[in-house]
């Protein structure tokens, strides 16, 4: 979720650019410019102190935390390069650079 700033407010409904880098970083982005934002985690628990902290509800949460203890823990979601087996060959992507190649190109446009 982005949190909220002059910035943000003016990005509701638009398209953000996302980059999970592979040492686990993960980063927003809209116009080349970092935003901030904090991770919005899907799978919460119910602690010990939101049981005795919420008298009316307490049986309801310590039912919902006996569940979520006794529940097998949720596998790491694999992205398809690890799934893959991906390696960096080293080469860069996008069309090639040498001059041979690009003579190439342009006579293959004529």
């Amino acid at each position: 979720m982005l949190e909220e700033s002059d910035v943000t407010r003016g990005l509701v409904g638009k398209y953000v650019d996302t980059y999970a880098f592979v040492d686990g970083q993960f980063e927003v982005r809209s116009k080349g410019r970092s935003l901030p934002y904090k991770i919005f985690d899907m799978d919460q628990r119910v602690t010990h102190a939101a049981i005795t902290e919420n008298k009316r509800l307490s049986a309801v949460l310590e039912h919902i935390k006996e569940m979520q203890d006794a529940a097998p823990p949720k596998p790491k979601v694999r992205t398809n390069s690890e799934k893959m087996g991906y390696e960096p060959s080293g080469k860069r992507q996008g069309r090639p650079s040498s001059t041979r190649t690009k003579k190439k190109i342009v006579h293959a446009a004529e």
